[in-house]
């Protein structure tokens, strides 16, 4: 409706230009016709030997009619240069004075007036009749009466007015057009409903804490909110943006994007059964995978803490039957024996590395291995001393390293054993893992997300080590290790 008053604003200002322009077109022609009839008129033989005869009208009121029909004007009006009219229209008035302005004809001039005279308002004009000497012996008046002058200009009115009314019928079909259009686009929400709508979606937008992705058709994001910013960063990671292109519905599945663990939920956008896009949430669990990790090391050692006691209560038990047995020696070398195989690994954890996270994660580490008929041996040239990395990179990476050692080993024939090397030299943390497993087919994928040697695994723990050796800028290798088994280096360069 806006439009449609709009352009008929516009045409209703443009036909009264037109109108306005074709009134005084008309007025000009008038003028122009009337002074040309006139100036003829009044230099005709006939009418200057009439005008110096005893009696003009006898000669000029029979050819000033013929004339006035002939050029479709409304009065010739020939008078006396003291106004005394010699010939008008309505022969009545024949002899009467004129009523006008003729002061410049007198002068040999012209006069041209709109001016309310015998037959109504007119456009005249007067012109002087000189004999041959140049002086004024009458006057000549040639008027169209304003009426007439507007009959005319309404017969080109359908110019004028055809054109305008096809312009508002075109307006009105194209803007009923483009309502329709807007409103199948808009799915028939009028501005009210989109300017509401777009108040709660910016509002939910900077709102929500989960990370949001929305892509179109082609692929291309179109949206992103606050929280989708803050997680991926100025650009969309490469695990991110292939789980976009797949268009896969998943379900809490775990993605790593920089240095962060995030959990991603996506599905398929459908519109009257079309795909117009994809929406992907996103939930940052970085700090809960590292809590989940430090809780299960601490649940780990918990355990091989109980299992050690459970041992110990048996050896305890023994020990004391065989001294009641009188087999004294043998009960003290076993023991001792037991006791310092203890006291020895402690000695060598806690004498070497001097993080004392990192020294019980080895201490638990190596129960649970005992428990599982694995060796878990820290190599001699381990040493670490005080915290050059935070606590929990460090256990991310070793801890990570070992488990996936110990599964490695855990179903092979014996002897199976993990070996474990952590040493700070020449401004870098050096974690070392061997194991005599049977090593790895394809070196390439083992830090990748979501590649495992397991049929149960989620492919996580080398892509968390390797998240944590690019936030350092370190490096990060998977070889075969001498005599069977593979081997796992992580660099990571000590911060200044």
């Amino acid at each position: 409706m806006l439009q449609v008053l709009v352009v008929s604003l516009l045409v209703a200002i443009g036909t009264a230009g037109a109108v306005l322009l074709a009134s005084n077109d008309a007025d000009q022609a008038a003028v122009d016709q009337v002074t040309g009839i006139a100036e003829a008129f009044a230099r005709s033989p006939l009418v200057i030997q009439a005008v110096g005869s005893a009696d003009p009208t006898v000669t000029l009121q029979p050819y000033a009619e013929a004339t006035r029909l002939a050029t479709h004007t409304d009065f010739i009006v020939v008078m006396a240069p003291d106004r005394t009219r010699w010939t008008h229209p309505t022969r009545s008035l024949i002899g009467q004075p004129f009523v006008g302005t003729i002061d410049a004809a007198l002068r040999g001039g012209r006069v041209v007036e709109k001016h309310a005279g015998s037959l109504g308002e007119s456009v005249r004009t007067v012109v002087p009749v000189e004999n041959a000497t140049g002086t004024v012996i009458g006057l000549v008046s040639v008027g169209i009466t304003t009426n007439a002058i507007k009959e005319r200009l309404w017969h080109r009115a359908p110019a004028v007015l055809i054109p305008a009314a096809l312009g508002l019928l075109l307006a009105a079909a194209g803007s009923w057009l483009l309502n329709r259009r807007l409103r199948r686009q808009t799915h028939g929400l009028g501005p009210a409903e989109m300017t509401r709508m777009y108040e709660y979606h910016d509002a939910v937008l900077h709102s929500v804490r989960e990370g949001l992705v929305v892509a179109d058709r082609d692929g291309h994001v179109t949206l992103i909110n606050d929280e989708g910013r803050r997680l991926l960063g100025t650009s969309l990671p490469p695990e991110i943006a292939a789980l976009l292109d797949s268009r896969t519905p998943v379900a809490d599945e775990p993605v790593l994007a920089g240095d962060r663990l995030l959990v991603a939920n996506q599905r398929v956008i459908r519109f009257e059964d079309k795909i117009i896009g994809t929406v992907l949430t996103l939930r940052d669990h970085t700090e809960l995978r590292a809590l989940t990790g430090e809780l299960d090391s601490v649940r780990g050692l918990t355990e091989a803490l109980r299992s050690q006691a459970h041992e110990a209560a048996n050896r305890l038990h023994t020990v004391l039957t065989m001294v009641e047995l009188g087999r004294t020696e043998e009960a003290v070398e076993l023991a001792t024996a037991e006791l310092a195989h203890a006291q020895q690994l402690t000695d060598q954890v806690v004498g070497s590395v001097g993080e004392p996270a990192l020294a019980a994660l080895l201490l638990g580490k190596s129960a649970q291995a005992g428990e599982r008929g694995v060796e878990l041996a820290v190599d001699d040239a381990s040493r670490i001393d005080g915290s050059p990395l935070p606590s929990r990179d460090l256990l991310t990476v070793v801890g990570n390293l070992v488990d996936n050692a110990l599964e490695a080993v855990v179903t092979t024939p014996a002897p199976r054993r993990v070996t474990v090397l952590v040493v700070e030299e020449d401004g870098e943390v050096l974690v070392r893992v061997s194991d005599t497993g049977p090593g790895l087919a394809d070196t390439s994928l083992a830090f990748r997300r979501g590649w495992s040697t397991k049929a149960e695994g989620r492919g996580l723990g080398l892509a968390l080590v390797r998240q944590v050796a690019l936030r350092y800028g370190g490096r990060y290798e998977v070889g075969p290790a001498e005599g069977g088994g593979a081997v796992v280096t992580v660099r990571l360069p000590v911060p200044a």
